[in-house]
């Protein structure tokens, strides 16, 4: 198994040896401090971002290879780069109305300028990362060729309730509506807005995604050559709504984004990883309830990230509970895989 997260423990060790190097270029002594703060942001990604790394893996099984390793290898530097650094610059851009570029300069010259700055968007952050993971619970919940259930009296409930192709939008709009009347002022618009766009966003990436993996199937020449590339897309949307509770979070710890950008990369990096095991190992076909555990796990993430509109939940309790799904579920599936 140790064979798996080589890369990612290589990575860690270059990564925590930066963090070190830029503690002592701040200020003499420093250097310590910066390396633990950094190993708990890694920790931090890690815990949140489990359930994401089923998830990755129960898409990329169905993925060409040629789109598999594209994923694992240029949807990393996205993953590190694009997701934990760039998109929180260009959403806070957006919600503070300033240009990318001043945002950037913020960024390196004026850390806590940003943060503040980031603090004061977390509205519209969490309002587009809540709908797009609630569209992304219901999906899997209300899908009617599921026979499997893991949680048996919920999960056929929601099967029912989901017989209509709205539903998911609807339960959505119905959680955004539910936390207006705890919002104030102006954030009533911001959060509509961008829960709006975070559900538009997973219906027309999923809705493409879905029809040419259906196209595909078919030996379609046009699907066969652009199902991979609308998965890709997809797997990026899901990855970036999970790394922004990760970097609403690690600005918790420290304002130094340097420290926070090479913690937030090294646990994509072991995130990655895991997710080649899970596939490699077709630990998703043995252990059959984990992917049932991973999807309550993002259906509680959506509840939470809607929750912190308006109250702070600290991120002990985010990762606990997202934590307490996945083990239950491999707990059941050990118990199953015994049984059968």
């Amino acid at each position: 198994m140790l064979k798996y997260f080589e890369w990612s423990i290589g990575i860690m060790i270059v990564g925590l040896g930066l963090a070190f190097y830029r503690g002592e270029c701040v200020g003499a002594g420093l250097g310590w401090s910066f390396t633990f703060t950094a190993l708990v942001i890694t920790a931090l990604e890690v815990s949140l971002s489990f359930d994401n790394a089923v998830i990755n893996a129960t898409k990329l099984e169905k993925m060409s290879h040629k789109w598999r390793m594209r994923f694992l290898t240029w949807g990393i530097a996205i993953a590190v780069f694009g997701m934990r650094f760039v998109f929180p610059i260009v959403i806070v851009a957006i919600f503070s109305n300033i240009s990318c570029m001043e945002v950037l300069r913020l960024t390196l010259e004026k850390p806590d300028d940003y943060a503040k700055l980031l603090h004061e968007s977390h509205v519209g952050i969490s309002s587009f990362g809540g709908a797009f993971l609630m569209m992304l619970f219901c999906e899997f919940m209300f899908d009617r060729e599921k026979s499997l259930h893991w949680l048996s009296m919920p999960e056929k409930l929601l099967q029912k309730i989901g017989r209509s192709r709205l539903a998911p939008t609807v339960l959505t709009l119905a959680a955004l509506g539910a936390i207006q009347p705890m919002l104030s002022g102006g954030q009533h618009w911001v959060s509509i807005i961008a829960g709006v766009v975070g559900i538009v966003a997973h219906l027309l990436i999923h809705g493409v995604s879905s029809k040419l993996e259906s196209l595909a199937k078919q030996e379609n020449a046009f699907a066969l050559k652009h199902a991979g590339l609308a998965a890709f897309i997809y797997l990026e949307l899901i990855d970036a709504s999970f790394s922004l509770d990760g970097v609403l979070g690690a600005f918790a710890l420290t304002k130094d984004v340097v420290v926070i950008t090479i913690g937030l990369a090294v646990g994509a990096f072991f995130v990655r990883s895991l997710t080649i095991m899970l596939v490699e190992k077709k630990t998703l076909e043995k252990l059959v309830y984990l992917t049932h555990g991973a999807y309550w796990a993002i259906g509680s993430l959506a509840t939470i990230m809607l929750i912190a509109t308006f109250m702070e939940v600290p991120e002990i309790v985010t990762g606990s509970i997202g934590m307490a799904f996945i083990l239950a579920s491999l707990v059941s599936s050990i118990f199953e895989r015994k049984r059968a």
